[in-house]
């Protein structure tokens, strides 16, 4: 099939822009890593661009070495596991006993739900429930206050209105209950747009700071971004000392200038990588799912 000139001009600028774009997002990130992968004092000279010019792992080696990081670490790993199942689970619970046009009260508490996606009590009454409720410097404070999501749920519900009623029907003269049909039916039919929503959450989970600086005092408690947090504000390298392999791994990258920017960029890419590693092996049901929830919703 023949292009005109002006579709081939229109491609064209689409390409380009893209490319732009993609450039945009990757460039900071090849970035960050060449700085963590070069002598401080070297990379602050200027002229590191893509690739390190002073090649060293000692910053990983201090990052990596403080106590507090590897907690940090278990803590944000937990976190995103833990509370991407149970808000998964909550959401689809919720959408698919919503779903079912015969519920009582179905209108009243969709638009309940609905208001809390728009109204908020606001910082202060929120922290006062949660420390009335005991969740403050404890670890449920990332679970329970996230466990359920609005807007994934209005999403999971037209995805499960999408879905014949004749499939249901079927099952329940079969004799299978509500609990049945949501495990052997729903959840299979369900997979790409629980992949989508699960890593939204996941996401999420990983990247929040905010509960860990607000809601916990306890540093074995804060979540690795918490950390970058303070590690951002630090102003100087304190944040990152406190044992035996950090102080050995100091004198040692004392000989190399280590500066206080070199590891806050090895910092961000020891919390960015991980998820990141996520992202291909959901990318097929990823895909699938958005596709399904535009055209849905």
């Amino acid at each position: 099939m023949r292009l005109s000139v002006g579709e081939k001009v229109g491609q064209t600028v689409i390409v380009v822009l893209l490319s732009l774009l993609c450039l945009s997002v990757i460039y900071p990130f090849l970035y960050m890593l060449a700085i963590s992968l070069n002598e401080g004092a070297d990379a602050a000279k200027g002229g590191v661009y893509l690739w390190p010019r002073s090649f060293t792992l000692i910053n990983y080696e201090i990052v990596l070495g403080n106590e507090v990081i590897r907690s940090a670490y278990l803590i944000t790993i937990a976190r995103t596991v833990l509370g991407t199942i149970v808000g998964m689970l909550v959401t689809l619970i919720a959408a698919y006993g919503l779903s079912h046009r015969g519920l009582p009260f179905r209108k009243g508490i969709l638009a309940y739900v609905l208001i809390t996606m728009l109204f908020s009590g606001g910082l202060v009454p929120f922290y006062i429930q949660l420390f009335n409720l005991g969740l403050t410097n404890t670890f449920l404070v990332y679970i329970i206050p996230t466990a359920f999501s609005a807007w994934n749920m209005f999403v999971m519900l037209k995805f499960l209105q999408g879905i014949p009623e004749a499939l249901n029907e079927s099952a329940e003269l079969d004799g299978a209950g509500p609990v049945r049909i949501l495990f052997q039916i729903i959840i299979p039919l369900s997979k790409p747009m629980l992949a989508a929503l699960g890593l939204f959450t996941a996401v999420g989970h990983w990247n929040d700071w905010f509960a860990g600086a607000f809601y916990v005092t306890d540093q074995s408690l804060i979540p690795v971004q918490t950390f970058l947090q303070q590690l951002l504000n630090a102003s100087d390298l304190s944040a990152v000392m406190g044992s035996n392999n950090n102080q050995e791994a100091l004198a040692r990258g004392s000989q190399q200038n280590i500066t206080l920017m070199s590891i806050k960029m090895a910092v961000v890419m020891v919390s960015a990588i991980p998820i990141l590693c996520v992202y291909p092996f959901l990318q097929k049901y990823f895909v699938k799912g958005v596709l399904i929830g535009s055209v849905k919703g």
